[in-house]
């Protein structure tokens, strides 16, 4: 997958599936479970589970058209917070709330979100890649003629590699043309330094969602902000370790799985100085040419 040589993982996907035949995961943390059993989906009542993050669903959602092309019938089994946003997404006829227990719904075939792509055989070719998937009516933030750009820069805590110090994103504020919307939540807001950049964020995923889809321009690390952004086909910087996660794959600038993607990657391992020294070099550019397209504002 990292390579992009998707039809060889499907191959060793093959395998593993064969080798699991019979054998039950129920005893595992849901999202080392494997789901689907390698049984069609045509003509049948299909659940798909998200056992995954949020970043996770949102990403592979965009299959849910595809399994409703060739399904009776969609059922979604999903995080709450996401509703809003999945109820634009074509393809579902039925979203329920995730939660400890059983669904609670009848099916013919399961599976999980992320297994999806092989479900699919997709190919870097074939792989669904059209945004916005989702749609949302962008939120009325302050317009001051400026570039509009979005800033997170931490996750979750299981992951503290992919953070990236504030105190190096702080000067993004300063160059000429930018104005910065914090979108950070959590612990992670707790160092943002007084004063930079507007609090534009919400714990609200909608809420969130209409923000970023005003913005002219989206910089996160790797996060469910990233994918989200990317999702409503926005421009989105992404911000990535040495050791990325195999859906960014390997040295490529921008992303299969959105268009309006870029993707900028630690050179060294915890060499986020030069990383962000490439991106403010770009935004001085991007910044001059919004100014010189929109002089006065739009």
């Amino acid at each position: 997958m990292r390579s992009g040589d998707f039809a060889a993982a499907w191959r060793v996907s093959d395998e593993v599936l064969r080798s699991r035949r019979g054998q039950s995961c129920a005893s595992l943390p849901r999202h080392y479970q494997w789901i689907w059993n390698g049984g069609p989906l045509q003509g049948k009542r299909v659940l798909i589970r998200c056992y995954h993050g949020l970043g996770d669903t949102i990403q592979f959602i965009r299959y849910a058209r595809l399994v409703r092309q060739v399904a009776r019938h969609v059922t979604v089994w999903a995080q709450p917070p996401l509703f809003p946003l999945l109820a634009t997404i074509a393809g579902i006829d039925e979203l329920l709330p995730l939660h400890e227990g059983l669904p609670g719904v009848e099916y013919d075939v399961d599976v999980e979100v992320m297994e999806l792509p092989y479900v699919f055989r997709s190919s870097l070719q074939t792989l669904p890649k059209d945004v916005p998937y989702l749609r949302v009516a962008p939120a009325a933030l302050p317009w001051d003629g400026k570039l509009r750009v979005g800033i997170v820069w931490q996750g979750g805590d299981w992951t503290p590699e992919r953070a990236v110090p504030v105190s190096l994103l702080e000067p993004l504020a300063d160059i000429p043309g930018v104005t910065t919307h914090i979108l950070q939540r959590g612990a992670g807001l707790e160092t943002r330094p007084e004063g930079f950049g507007l609090l534009s964020g919400s714990d609200d995923v909608l809420e969130a969602a209409r923000v970023i889809a005003a913005l002219d321009l989206m910089i996160s690390i790797d996060s469910m902000p990233a994918h989200l952004a990317g999702a409503l086909g926005v421009r989105t910087w992404t911000l990535l370790q040495t050791e990325a996660d195999w859906r960014w794959m390997e040295e490529r600038p921008d992303s299969p799985w959105y268009p309006t993607m870029r993707l900028f990657r630690q050179r060294r391992v915890g060499d986020w100085e030069g990383v962000i020294a490439r991106l403010t070099a770009e935004l001085r550019l991007l910044a001059m040419e919004h100014q010189r397209r929109c002089p006065r504002g739009r």
